[in-house]
């Protein structure tokens, strides 16, 4: 039975984010020298990178699971329930397994005079619980840049994966794309890598310095009624995920388990069962369709765009960000595509100003107003189409009041 102390941890580190961020890899080596360095009994396949962590995770997680591996997966943020950051073999794992590894975590980074993050403290017992549940891999997806990132505190891995870079955070990470280069390079450490093959020429150039190995080869992207095919490197896959941007995501991890020793056939029917939520994901309603994405940057916007420039009539955005945010470039890519936009506060100590979001829209010509709550803004939407996007921290309420059949 669970004390106390168990049952309130996820509130306690849910509530001390809000504290912030902090980088450096001391706290987090630490605390997994406290734990016995778990990582070690792990083969640690390590991503970083601006846009597409989350969904290379995914295909490599697939992929893994199809080759007969117990997979264990860390990634952030919670999008829909905050148990998903911790996976095993695909699903949200036992709730009170969990509160018991945050726990022993935490009680022991309270007792460090510099105390760790939340985010630090739920790196080290996600570690502690793949090995509790005799995962073989963890994939672990960084939470911001690579070098001083906690998941970087590792000490050993067999993969690092680089998706596309682009600028973001630079307030933290740089304001040149070789400087943000850097920072996601870092995670290459006495292991090979595999980068995206969605670079600028900057970001090329910095990667093919150190040696990774490009997952050139993307070819004869088709679009299909429940998915996409696309060729690479003489062989057609298929994926569920929306955007072209999703096949180059789908190569850069089909190679990266190739060289892990993934056969061809597993390759193939992981990419084909990975499915994300969150990422340009459709809910039909009756005659209404509601789009919801985590997009938040200029980058991550492709995918959504594409699907936008395919449907006819007005829609409606629904828009929030952090303040870390360029919200001039997300209304200069996403005001041509809707006619109205309703802003809504995120629910982030990070969030962005409704008022500095909804200058940026009307500086662009929609119809621009401020809803107190997702739920208020999709109730104020009367168009057959309504998006919601601009940060995952949004998503939770959307497809809660879309799920109610609202």
């Amino acid at each position: 039975m669970q004390n106390t102390a168990q049952r309130d941890i996820i509130e306690k580190i849910v509530n001390a984010e809000s504290d912030g961020s902090k980088f450096g890899l001391g706290r987090t080596r630490a605390l997994l020298e406290a734990f016995g360095f778990p990582e070690k009994k792990l083969s640690v396949v390590h991503i970083a990178g601006s846009n597409g962590k989350g969904s290379i995770a995914e295909y490599v997680t697939d992929i893994l699971l199809e080759e007969g591996k117990t997979v264990g997966t860390f990634t952030s943020p919670a999008v829909f329930d905050y148990a998903e950051k911790f996976r095993i073999n695909g699903e949200f794992h036992d709730e009170d397994k969990l509160r018991y590894h945050l726990s022993r975590v935490y009680e022991r980074a309270c007792g460090m005079a510099d105390k760790p993050s939340s985010f630090e403290i739920e790196v080290v017992a996600a570690l502690n619980l793949f090995v509790d549940c005799g995962a073989e891999y963890a994939v672990l997806e960084c939470g911001l840049g690579g070098l001083e990132d906690a998941t970087n505190a590792i000490s050993c891995k067999k993969m690092a994966i680089i998706s596309s870079v682009s600028l973001e955070h630079t307030a933290v990470l740089g304001n040149t794309v070789t400087q943000i280069c850097r920072h996601k390079a870092g995670i290459i450490k006495d292991c090979p890598a595999v980068v995206n093959s969605l670079q600028c020429e900057e970001a090329r150039g910095y990667f093919t310095s150190l040696g990774a190995t490009f997952a050139d080869g993307v070819t004869d992207i088709t679009p299909a009624e429940d998915g996409q095919y696309f060729t690479f490197r003489g062989e057609r896959y298929f994926i569920r995920m929306a955007g072209s941007a999703q096949c180059h995501n789908a190569a850069t991890a089909a190679l990266a388990c190739s060289m892990l020793g993934a056969g061809k056939g597993a390759i193939v029917r992981g990419l084909k069962r990975a499915r994300l939520e969150g990422r340009v994901q459709t809910v039909v309603r009756g005659d209404r369709t509601y789009v919801l994405d985590g997009s938040h940057n200029p980058a991550s916007f492709v995918p959504l765009t594409e699907k936008l420039a395919s449907i006819g009539g007005e829609k409606t955005l629904v828009f929030s960000c952090l303040s870390d945010k360029d919200v001039q470039a997300a209304a200069d890519i996403l005001s041509p595509y809707f006619h109205r936009v309703i802003v809504v506060p995120a629910p982030s100590y990070r969030r962005m100003q409704t008022e500095k979001i909804a200058a940026a829209f009307r500086d662009k010509g929609p119809e621009v107003c401020v809803a107190e709550s997702v739920s208020c803004a999709l109730s104020l939407s009367k168009d057959k189409v309504t998006v919601l996007c601009g940060s995952f921290t949004v998503l939770k309420e959307g497809r809660q009041w879309t799920e109610k059949g609202q």
